[in-house]
């Protein structure tokens, strides 16, 4: 399985320790992890504005995950200009999740599919894993 991983879950997996640091870890060994240019060059930016300390775990969890450039076209459902690379990028790539925790911009299309790609949560994320792990 290939999950794409926004930039709010790279931000938030720069904290050492935390569950989703865990959750991202327990993805890598199992999956592949996938994300952006652009996710990282956001979550560079935001670690950068809010959460420097935090900048050397997310440099380190670079190295586990798939970098892919980021794509854009037309896409079925209403998504903003910003947030669409993103998606595309994750579809181009041929990811079957794209994680999220960003309720606000993504929420809307949790659960969707969208040109074969899940939207998901984080913690629909950690149920598939689980469900997977019992198999």
């Amino acid at each position: 399985m290939r999950v794409f991983l926004d930039a709010d879950v790279l931000f938030s997996a720069s904290r050492f320790g935390s569950n989703i640091a865990r959750l991202v870890a327990w993805l890598v060994e199992q999956e592949t992890a996938v994300t952006s240019d652009l996710a990282v060059e956001e979550a560079r930016r935001n670690l950068g504005i809010k959460r420097e300390d935090w900048l050397p775990v997310f440099e380190k969890l670079l190295v586990d995950l798939e970098v892919v450039p980021s794509a854009l076209f037309d896409l079925p459902v209403p998504l903003d200009s910003k947030d669409a690379p993103l998606l595309c990028a994750a579809i181009r790539s041929r990811c079957d999740l794209f994680v999220t925790g960003d309720k606000r911009d993504f929420g809307h299309l949790y659960g969707q599919a969208v040109q074969g790609v899940e939207v998901v949560s984080l913690l629909r994320l950690a149920e598939i894993l689980a469900s997977d792990a019992r198999r």
